[in-house]
């Protein structure tokens, strides 16, 4: 079996980058259990799947959309949450000392997932 090459790959998916990411996701799917398209020949799943993209056993359109899902986070909070939150946070007897450019910069800090002191 000739080694497969980024050139071999590069005619079916013609961005590098993109190949990148195809194959990656092939390769953890097969790492999962998915069904090889091709003959193992002793290589690794990241070789296996450049070689099922370079003979057209997988075709990358079809696996864009998966890709996409896979890397989307999905913030799953309310803003009731979110709410809920503040007034809970505002409640708490530590905030009632505080002056309000430093309640201001505390809320912001947990709003934008900052790690500063926040007292």
């Amino acid at each position: 079996m000739a080694r497969v090459t980024v050139e071999d790959c590069i005619e079916k998916v013609p961005n590098r980058f993109g190949l990148v990411l195809l194959a990656g996701h092939r390769a953890r799917n097969i790492a999962n259990g998915a069904p090889l398209m091709i003959d193992r020949d002793n290589d690794k799943n990241p070789v296996v799947a450049l070689r099922e993209i370079a003979e057209d056993k997988v075709v990358p359109d079809d696996m864009t959309e998966t890709i996409i899902v896979t890397l989307q986070r999905v913030d799953e909070r309310t803003e009731a949450e979110d709410e809920a939150e503040i007034v809970g946070l505002l409640a708490e007897p530590q905030h009632m000392n505080m002056a309000e450019a430093e309640l201001i910069r505390a809320l912001q800090s947990d709003r934008d997932g900052g790690q500063e002191e926040r007292y």
